[in-house]
């Protein structure tokens, strides 16, 4: 059972800061792709517009409709992934999942502000919406990515 106690702990001043001052929430107007991720269980959606300039995130917008857990997260990522490239991201994604699921350690710079999420390990029916940023961002470059490759190949762009 959840005591109070759990809840003030989960709910930490830091993750309730970040959750409050989520950057780069404006969409962008013609983004390179655009990507949203859905937490079935919660409801959370995390929707992602992405701009790409030599493999690297050149713009970035997000609507964040979560949990304050994943809207932390989503404030985290706003904050760090201009000028990342897919390595970068998926490299982000993949340390959050295993600090979560794992065991694992906290995420390496510059994504290492999402450790501020670890006593949310213990609540698995929050993991997919802290994962949703991230997801609709690594989603979000492979179509950019994608549509850039096929615009390359085809002679335009």
């Amino acid at each position: 059972m959840v005591t109070d106690k759990d809840l003030i702990k989960l709910y930490s001043q830091r993750i309730l800061a970040l959750a409050t001052d989520i950057p780069r929430t404006n969409r962008l107007e013609c983004p390179d792709a655009t990507a949203t991720a859905r937490s079935p269980l919660c409801g959370s959606i995390v929707t992602v517009d992405i701009s790409l300039c030599s493999g690297k995130v050149s713009d970035f917008g997000q609507d964040v409709k979560a949990c304050a857990l994943g809207q932390a997260a989503a404030s985290v990522v706003g904050a760090n992934i201009l000028g990342r490239n897919r390595e970068d991201i998926e490299v982000a994604r993949n340390q959050l999942y295993a600090m979560l699921k794992l065991d694992g350690p906290e995420p390496a710079r510059p994504f290492e502000n999402l450790s501020v999420l670890m006593p949310a390990k213990e609540y698995k029916n929050r993991h997919a919406s802290i994962m949703l940023a991230l997801d609709a961002t690594l989603d979000a470059y492979d179509q950019a990515a994608g549509s850039k490759k096929i615009l390359n190949e085809s002679g335009r762009a």
